[in-house]
């Protein structure tokens, strides 16, 4: 008897324990915001996945020193879940499912790049998770009356634009453009939207053409480009594309007056790669650290978030970086406005989002593109990216020649 009552007293305190237990972890488990991050973490856009990765655990590493995200009265930790779709974008669409069927995250960011992003954007509307996108510029992305996806990149056209006017202003002898683009959703946007730019302001665009993804012989295309002797080139792709593009213009010799890059001039990664054959190269993004904006954002100041960055990395952030770290700000400010996880009332603050942050002026269109960000001209000079324009971050001249 005593001894099945000693049982008993064992088996109730087990029972307690494990039930102390269980309701310690569920509420552990109640304290962290979980958001998903699907990215091409493997295949040829993972250079620019590490990027995005860098700047989402920024953002949450100052989050959770800070005490984690605000939540009506209460701090929830935060906690990021990547996961691997192998620069595929039919991949990167499951995954943004399993995250939201699987991995129960309450927030997403997009996939990398525009093409990912719109495929992606489809799953989380379809659950109604609010998505922000940091790597996608596309107006084709945002034209599908979505409610619940929002971008921190304007539109390609606020890049070809400028870059076209200065080049116009600086270089009136460049009459003729050749456009050689990457047959992907972004980089072929951003060439039509260059194309448009070119012929408004009275330029003669003699060659455009496409390259398919995982091209690796550019010599005919770039032999043809050369025969029509333009006096501008401008090819967009990722950092891989431009490099190889960039190494077959120098074996064959080709020289022009301008030559515009986009994306890879505004990573530090090419600037190396490319060394003194980047030298003149244009080009245009969405942010530089030479920004000088105060936000009310987790990190204040561009000035802090540099400092930050540098001390986390040992190099300067480019803006994949810094946008996929504002994307987690504003989240952030987003739910501790809202005072809920709530998904609706978190993208109803994001809908209305009108704020500074180091990142620029924050305010989305309404498509949920950003649509209040003046961004920066850059040329590679020296071995660095020197801004153009806009005149208040203004560092250089504009150059002429490219050999």
């Amino acid at each position: 008897m005593a001894r099945s009552r000693l049982t008993s007293r064992r088996l109730n305190s087990l029972l307690l324990a494990v039930c102390f237990g269980l309701s310690a972890s569920a509420a552990l488990a109640q304290d962290v915001v979980k958001f998903g991050a699907p990215l091409p973490l493997t295949g040829p856009l993972a250079p620019e996945a590490i990027k995005q990765q860098q700047g989402y655990d920024l953002w949450a590493e100052q989050a959770n020193k800070a005490g984690g995200i605000s939540v009506g009265g209460k701090k929830y930790r935060v906690e990021i879940v990547y996961a691997d779709y192998q620069s595929n974008t039919p991949r990167a669409v499951q995954t943004t499912e399993q995250m939201i069927t699987q991995n129960n995250v309450n927030f997403l960011f997009g996939p990398f790049g525009s093409g990912a992003t719109k495929a992606g954007s489809s799953v989380s509307e379809k659950y109604k998770v609010p998505t922000i996108a940091s790597t996608a510029s596309s107006a084709q992305v945002y034209d599908q009356g979505y409610k619940y996806l929002f971008g921190t990149f304007t539109p390609n056209d606020t890049l070809t634009t400028p870059l076209t006017q200065i080049v116009k202003a600086k270089a009136p002898d460049v009459k003729k453009v050749a456009i050689l683009a990457r047959n992907d959703l972004f980089p072929l946007a951003i060439a039509q939207e260059m194309e448009k730019s070119a012929k408004a302001n009275g330029l003669e665009v003699v060659y455009f053409e496409k390259y398919a993804i995982n091209t690796l012989d550019h010599s005919a295309t770039l032999s043809q480009i050369k025969s029509l002797a333009p006096q501008w080139i401008f090819v967009t792709g990722y950092i891989n594309d431009l490099l190889l593009v960039r190494k077959q213009m120098a074996d064959q010799q080709i020289k022009a007056g301008v030559l515009s890059m986009v994306a890879g001039p505004a990573y530090q990664e090419f600037i190396d790669a490319a060394g003194a054959s980047g030298e003149n190269i244009t080009s245009a993004a969405w942010w530089h650290p030479a920004a000088q904006y105060s936000g009310k954002d987790i990190f204040g100041t561009t000035a802090n978030y540099v400092k930050l960055f540098r001390e986390k990395y040992k190099s300067d952030p480019d803006y994949a970086q810094a946008s996929a770290s504002v994307s987690g700000a504003l989240f952030q400010m987003a739910i501790e406005r809202a005072g809920s996880l709530d998904r609706d009332k978190v993208r109803d603050e994001l809908a209305k989002m009108n704020e500074m942050t180091f990142w620029g002026p924050v305010k989305f269109g309404p498509t949920g593109q950003i649509d209040s960000l003046e961004p920066p001209v850059l040329q590679l000079q020296g071995g660095k990216a020197v801004v153009l324009s806009p005149a208040l971050i203004k560092q250089g001249e504009f150059r002429l020649g490219v050999n």
